[in-house]
């Protein structure tokens, strides 16, 4: 069994996180960039464990689906297949994370449970803006049976919970990005983009399959402004399918009135970074990409998790209620493209007034991303709460 410390740093931090992938990239999205964050910036000696590898993969290329244990840029990589296996002190790190209740093996929670000292065991739960959060941000819930407290830790928007994820150098890399005109254009030329596609509105889509992207698309091909839209390969398949009149593999391009749709490959973290500064607007989903739109200083639409009983309604509204560029239109487009929208409403009417908040939204974007920013950062607030639970 691979101990989760390592001879190679001795006396430095180490640390479990475990990941069960639900929403295809968003949570394996936030544990990598944790992880690597962690490792780069804090000298944590991290181990990922993760049950969905070629997920995993499509956003880190390095990743062997077939490796049970792989180092990655640093960070151990573990095939977490179920919830057997047998474990003992020297498995267990300083700090142990569960990504949103993914509920970890009972040996490994059992061999926690042995240890001098014990380590930190926390819960990292999903990003939301509802006020509950604030009062139950590290709170501790002591286990029934063992000698072992789990505490609550959320990512939030203000300084009552735990930030959000905001690596060492980022708003440098932005803004040398933007700061270069040719930066943008050398960026997606890569993929295929022309230049004529460069100049239009350029929109990255990532969404789930129930937003209305026909009608979105019919409004964006019969406007007045040319728009290039860039999808990943995989993401809104059937509309993108019906609209190329063909197979949306990466490299697929097509135009229709006034919209040019093409399809890119997945790209790995730090290039999906750059489409985002890319763009002009940027249709984002889940957590992951949702975040990094608000970094990028963007307007962007967000197409929320879907969830039972329209339960993720209650979570898009409580965002639309704090966010900074929650215009009349930017709030219309988001409850409209959700499903959220108690008029109805079509993409003909909704895209020409967002459109025309476009210049608006971009100011406003920035002035969010400023606050955000003044919040802190989710690693190091992590990493801060534990040691205080250690002492």
């Amino acid at each position: 069994m691979l101990s989760t410390t390592s001879s190679q740093a001795p006396h430095a931090i180490s640390l479990a996180l475990f990941c069960k992938v639900v929403d295809n990239y968003g949570d394996i999205g936030i544990c990598w960039r944790l992880a690597r964050q962690l490792q780069k910036e804090h000298g944590v000696v991290v181990t990922l464990w993760v049950d969905d590898l070629k997920s995993f993969q499509r956003i880190c290329p390095e990743v062997a689906t077939a490796c049970e244990t792989q180092e990655i840029q640093g960070v151990v990589v573990r095939h977490w297949r179920d919830q057997d296996g047998v474990f003992g002190v020297a498995d267990i790190p300083d700090i142990v994370i569960e990504f949103f209740a993914c509920n970890i093996p009972p040996g490994y929670i059992k061999a926690m449970s042995e240890c001098a000292p014990r380590p930190v065991w926390l819960n990292l739960e999903g990003l939301t803006a509802e006020t509950w959060v604030e009062g139950c941000h590290t709170l501790p819930s002591p286990h029934p049976q063992l000698p072992l407290t789990k505490y609550f830790f959320f990512p939030g928007f203000n300084q009552r919970t735990g930030g959000l994820q905001i690596e060492s150098g980022l708003t440098e890399r932005r803004d040398a990005f933007l700061a270069d005109p040719r930066a943008a254009a050398g960026f997606l030329a890569q993929f295929g983009v022309t230049e004529a596609e460069t100049a239009a509105l350029k929109v990255s889509l990532f969404c789930y399959p129930q937003a209305p992207i026909t009608d979105l698309f019919a409004a964006w091909g019969d406007g007045d402004h040319a728009v290039t839209c860039l999808v990943p390969e995989g993401v809104a398949t059937d509309a993108v399918q019906a609209f190329l009149g063909r197979t949306p593999v990466a490299g697929a391009h097509a135009t229709q009135g006034a919209l040019t749709v093409r399809v890119l490959p997945f790209v790995p973290q730090p290039d999906y970074d750059k489409l985002l500064w890319a763009c002009d607007l940027n249709f984002v989903r889940g957590e992951d990409s949702f975040v990094r739109a608000q970094l990028a200083g963007k307007p962007f639409v967000w197409h929320i998790y879907p969830q039972d009983e329209n339960l993720h309604h209650i979570k898009l509204k409580a965002f639309l209620a704090i966010y900074k560029a929650a215009t009349p239109a930017m709030q219309a487009m988001m409850l409209t493209w959700n499903g959220a929208f108690t008029e109805q409403t079509d993409m003909a009417t909704r895209w020409p007034l967002l459109a025309a908040e476009l210049p608006q939204l971009a100011d406003l974007s920035m002035e969010w991303r400023q606050q955000l920013l003044a919040n802190g950062d989710l690693t190091s607030n992590l990493l801060k709460f534990a040691a205080s639970v250690r002492k």
